[in-house]
């Protein structure tokens, strides 16, 4: 976790300014700034943390992501209006000045930091303090206010290294091979999907489902290093890891797959309730975990704490236990 040079936090009238960042019926919205940030309704200016549907939606005036989300974004969303811009590298929009910093969540994707004479916000976006063999590594980012999204703020989401769930799910893999049936592995077609393919080559034939396969060829043309794969279409070579999308196994696609075994791959497999429908569950996330929220919570240094997806309440009334002034952003 990359930590940059710390400003002098203590800001006296942190309390007595506007807010720098506001909740909206639309998302998080800088009105110094006149722009939001992952909106999901409709609005002139959008800057936008990565590229997965929940934060990069249809429908806006003009977006600013990293040169790195781009691509992706464009593939997803079709013809739009859309710059890229590098990571550190600071931008005026309308009085505050902001940036964008890796978050380690899926290939380019950020935190973003606004600054307003002195005062420093930052929006975390999805993020994952741990590195992986994909993504840019996860930078803390010093500021007086940290929105900090929080899908898995509970003391039970604990996660094992990256080496230890890829060495499982290798393990499952071959004991697959060996009996001739094919291994379709469940994950998400951006990020979790590529992250899997990058910790598991070299053990034998990767196969993906045509959305995977999509996105894959996008990161792969961007310079990620990402081992060779091939469309599953029809039967693939016997014992190939298939890596589909989460609905895939839905569709008449998959009847072509011939004799398999099902797993899946997230961070929602630590919930026996999620596990259904599959054969085996990994326990892999792109989010940070609880030691994760915690370490990046207390690397920004913040003054004060929101909350934003997931577990909001229960993770601001822990920061609150801790001294630290924090509430859940609805």
């Amino acid at each position: 976790m990359q930590m940059n040079p710390p400003p002098t936090l203590r800001y006296p009238a942190l309390m007595t300014r506007a807010p720098l960042i506001l909740q909206t019926p639309q998302g998080l919205y800088c009105p110094e700034g006149e722009f939001h940030i992952d909106p999901m309704g409709r609005v002139p200016r959008a800057l936008i943390t990565h590229g997965h549907s929940d934060h990069a939606a249809r429908g806006m005036g003009s977006y600013l992501c990293t040169h790195q989300a781009l691509p992706v974004i464009r593939h997803r969303l079709g013809k739009i209006t859309a710059e890229g811009i590098a990571y550190g590298e600071q931008r005026q929009i309308g009085g505050v000045t902001v940036s964008f910093h890796p978050a380690g969540h899926v290939p380019g994707s950020a935190q973003i930091r606004i600054e307003r004479g002195g005062e420093v916000w930052v929006a975390s976006g999805d993020y994952k303090t741990a590195p992986d063999a994909l993504c840019e590594p996860f930078e803390a980012v010093r500021c007086h206010t940290f929105l900090t999204e929080t899908t898995f703020g509970l003391p039970i989401f604990q996660w094992q290294s990256e080496v230890c769930v890829m060495g499982q799910i290798a393990r499952w893999w071959q004991d697959n091979a060996a009996r001739g049936v094919v291994s379709v592995l469940l994950a998400y077609s951006f990020g979790k999907a590529q992250r899997l393919m990058a910790g598991l080559a070299g053990i034998g034939p990767i196969c993906t489902h045509p959305v995977v396969e999509a996105v894959t060829d996008i990161l792969r043309h961007q310079g990620y290093a990402l081992p060779p794969t091939r469309v599953a279409n029809g039967a693939p070579p016997q014992g190939a890891l298939v890596i589909a999308t989460p609905n895939a196994m839905a569709s008449d696609w998959a009847m072509g797959l011939g004799p398999h075994e099902v797993a899946a791959a997230s961070g929602w497999m630590a919930l026996a309730a999620r596990r259904k429908g599959t054969g085996a569950a990994f326990v892999l996330s792109d989010h940070a975990d609880w030691a994760g929220l915690n370490a990046a919570v207390a690397a920004t240094g913040s003054e004060q704490v929101y909350t934003l997806h997931g577990y909001t309440d229960p993770y601001a009334a822990w920061l609150r236990s801790k001294g630290l002034s924090a509430e859940a952003m609805s």
